[in-house]
């Protein structure tokens, strides 16, 4: 039984990623078996646009570059997608991310199950070039398998964290950077939340946890994977290693939260972060404070990191709260899903 075809989607905004989106839609086209389709979303850049058009298109002759043509930011780049891509699994993956050997077979093999209706897998930082692992995002040791190491801060920068399943198991919901859905999924079900989401360099998020939610509860009995197989390197720029970007983009995530919280079940939208926020983080504080204590003092900081972030998000999501109070929940996305057949972007 052969797998199901799939569609890769890298969407981009800006020319400053430019060698990793090489890196990124490379590595995917690079993939064996390879995708079925390969397709490159410009949101609102037409220097850019003209650029992938002119240089990547050449060096990858099967991807297709095409505009953003709904509202601005990440969640109208891949709901473009969706309205255009034609095979059965949709594989999104990040501008700035490379994807490892196997990854795109790893995501498609839990597809065999038809109760499946999405899959994502591991994003691993990659540092800046000179830089290590910043005070700001602390971790345990390396474990024998490094794709196993995971600070409970790295989901700050678009990476798995410390708490998430270490083999196959399900979840509540993916990371953007490294996630795919059965395409299906979208026939009756809207796109991705266009209030939602990043927006140039607004760290805005949670757009993919809201369309999760959303899809288990309209297709009870299906499930969401983490595969662990699935692999990724999510390059991470210098201006994220500070600690005013840890606060800025904790703050943001709580807002993102509290819209989150107006669109599902609240329940639904804390579900995941009760157990992180109880367990997973004190457990943090507690090992950074014995490094300190044993002497090293990159501790003190790493314990400050983890109250800091878990202070700057909950002022986030009180802010958020506030902000949605009396508001009607956004409006949905609605989606226009192609035929069976790949269209042509012109």
């Amino acid at each position: 039984m052969s797998g199901p075809t799939t569609s890769v989607v890298v969407c981009a905004y800006t020319l400053k990623r430019w060698d990793d989106l090489v890196a990124a839609v490379t590595s995917a086209a690079g993939q064996d078996p390879a995708p079925d389709e390969l397709w490159l979303v410009v949101d609102h850049n037409e220097e850019l646009l003209a650029r992938a058009r002119a240089e990547l298109v050449p060096r990858v002759p099967s991807l297709r570059v095409v505009p953003n043509t709904r509202k601005q930011g990440l969640s109208g780049g891949r709901n473009t997608a969706l309205e255009l891509v034609g095979a059965e699994v949709v594989v999104f993956l990040d501008d700035d991310a490379q994807a490892e050997p196997g990854w795109l077979k790893a995501l498609s093999e839990p597809y065999r199950d038809p109760n499946v209706i999405a899959v994502g897998g591991v994003a691993k930082p990659r540092w800046p070039q000179g830089h290590d692992r910043p005070v700001t995002l602390p971790a345990a040791p390396d474990a024998a398998d490094s794709w196993a190491s995971r600070g409970e801060l790295d989901w700050v920068v678009g990476c798995t964290y410390a708490g998430q399943p270490l083999q196959t198991a399900e979840v509540r919901n993916l990371m953007g950077c490294n996630m795919s859905f059965r395409r299906s999924v979208f026939a009756d079900l809207d796109g991705f939340s266009e209030s939602l989401g990043r927006v140039g360099t607004i760290p805005l998020g949670c757009e993919e946890t809201e369309l999760c939610i959303r899809a288990t509860a309209r297709h009870p009995g299906s499930r969401i994977l983490f595969v662990p197989e699935a692999r990724i390197r999510h390059h991470v720029s210098e201006d994220r290693l500070t600690w005013s970007y840890l606060r800025r983009r904790c703050f943001a995530e709580g807002v993102s939260k509290a819209a989150v919280a107006t669109m599902v079940a609240p329940g639904a939208a804390l579900s995941t972060e009760r157990t992180y926020t109880t367990r997973v983080l004190p457990g943090g504080v507690l090992r950074e404070i014995g490094h300190a204590r044993r002497g090293d003092r990159r501790g003190w900081s790493g314990a400050a990191a983890i109250v800091v972030g878990l202070a700057w998000t909950v002022a986030g999501y009180a802010r958020g709260r506030v902000g949605t109070r009396g508001l009607p929940a956004p409006e949905r996305a609605p989606i226009a899903l192609a035929g069976t057949s790949s269209p042509d972007p012109g």
